[in-house]
C-alpha cells in the first residue's frame, strides 16, 4: 500500500478537543456571567426555581429515611416525657388531695374551737384575679403594673399573692390598672412570723440582693435557722395570716454589734408569674379602732368606783 494512502488522524479516543487552559478560562468566564446575571439582572432566579420545583419530589424522597429515624427517636423521647410527666402529676395530684383534705380538717376543728371559746369567725377575705401588664419604668425599684384598678373594687393596700406566696402590695391606684410593689423593692417591708419558732419579725426589701429580701433587727443569739419558713403575722391589718413569703437562705450571726443578718429567699418568683390573686386589706373586714379621745373615757369609766345605788327615802322616778 502506498505510504501516501494511509490515515494519519488520530482515532477517536486518543482526540482531545480544546486544550485544558481553554476550557478553564471559557467555564470561568460562563461563571462569571452567571454570577453578575444574577446578582445585576437576576437572570438565573427563574431558572433556580425551577431546578427547585423540579428536585423538590426527590429531596422529599432522600430525606423520608432521615425523617423516619428522627421522627421515631423524637417520638421515643416524647412518649417517655410524657410517661414521666404523668407520674409526676399523679404524685402532685396525691399530694395535694391529702393536703386538701387536711386543710378542710384543720379547717373545721378551727371553726369549732372558735365556737367553743367564742371567737369572731375567721375572716373572709376576698380575692379577684389580674393580669400583670407591665414592669414599671423606674429602673431602681421593683414594680408592675395589673389590669385591674378602682373600677374593679381594687384598693390601695391590696395584697397580690400568686400560688408561691406573697408578690407583693397594691400601692398606687388608678381607674383600670394599679401599680403593685413587689417584696423585693428597697421601700417594701412586710411583718413575718417564723412557723417553726413562732418568733415574729419584719422582712425588708434589699434591692439588688441576691435573696430579695432581709430579716433585720433580729438578735445574735436568736434561735433562726437556714431554712426556716417565714409567713405572714397578720397583725399589720394588710396580709392575712399564714401566707407563705419567704425562707431563711442565709444567716450570719454578727456578735460585735449583737444583731444577725439574715437574708432571705422569696418564695413567689415575680419573673415567672402571669396571673395573680389581688386580695382585699384585712383592715376593711376588722372593727374600726376606738378613737383616742373613746379609748380614754372607756378606761377611765373601768377604773372608776361602782356607782351607789338610789338614796334613801326618795322612790324612783
Amino acid at each position: 500500500m502506498p505510504m501516501g494512502t494511509l490515515d494519519r488522524t488520530p482515532p477517536p479516543f486518543f482526540r482531545q478537543g480544546p486544550s485544558a487552559l481553554s476550557k478553564l478560562v471559557f467555564f470561568s468566564a460562563l461563571a462569571l456571567f452567571l454570577m453578575v446575571a444574577d446578582v445585576r439582572f437576576k437572570l438565573v432566579g427563574p431558572v433556580r426555581q425551577a431546578l427547585a420545583v423540579a428536585l423538590l419530589p426527590l429531596q422529599r424522597a432522600l430525606a423520608v429515611p432521615l425523617e423516619i429515624w428522627q421522627g421515631g427517636g423524637a417520638y421515643l423521647q416524647g412518649l417517655q416525657a410524657a410517661q414521666a410527666g404523668q407520674r409526676a402529676a399523679q404524685a402532685r395530684l396525691v399530694a395535694q388531695s391529702e393536703r386538701a383534705q387536711r386543710t378542710e380538717q384543720l379547717a373545721q376543728e378551727n371553726a369549732h374551737l372558735r365556737a367553743l371559746l367564742g371567737l369572731r369567725p375567721a375572716l373572709k377575705i376576698r380575692s379577684q384575679a389580674a393580669e400583670l401588664l407591665y414592669e414599671a419604668a423606674d429602673p431602681y425599684s421593683r414594680k408592675v403594673v395589673i389590669d385591674r384598678g378602682a373600677a374593679q373594687g381594687v384598693a390601695a393596700g391590696s395584697p397580690v399573692i400568686d400560688e408561691a406566696g406573697v408578690l407583693g402590695q397594691v400601692t398606687r391606684v388608678y381607674p383600670h390598672t394599679a401599680e403593685v410593689t413587689l417584696l423585693a423593692d428597697k421601700d417594701a417591708a412586710i411583718p413575718v412570723l417564723d412557723a417553726r419558732t413562732l418568733q415574729r419579725g419584719a422582712a425588708f426589701g434589699a434591692g439588688g440582693s441576691p435573696g430579695g429580701m432581709e430579716l433585720r433587727f433580729v438578735s445574735a443569739n436568736a434561735d433562726i435557722r437556714v431554712g426556716d419558713p417565714l409567713v405572714t403575722s397578720g397583725l399589720d391589718g394588710v396580709y392575712p395570716p399564714g401566707l407563705a413569703v419567704a425562707r431563711v437562705a442565709a444567716v450570719e450571726r454578727r456578735v460585735s454589734t449583737g444583731f444577725a443578718r439574715v437574708q432571705l429567699a422569696l418564695q413567689a418568683n415575680p419573673d415567672g408569674v402571669r396571673q395573680v390573686l389581688v386580695l382585699d386589706p384585712v383592715a376593711l373586714q376588722l372593727p374600726p379602732r376606738p378613737a383616742p379621745a373613746t379609748a380614754a373615757a372607756a378606761a377611765a369609766a373601768a377604773s372608776a368606783p361602782t356607782a351607789r345605788g338610789p338614796r334613801a327615802g326618795k322612790g324612783p322616778k
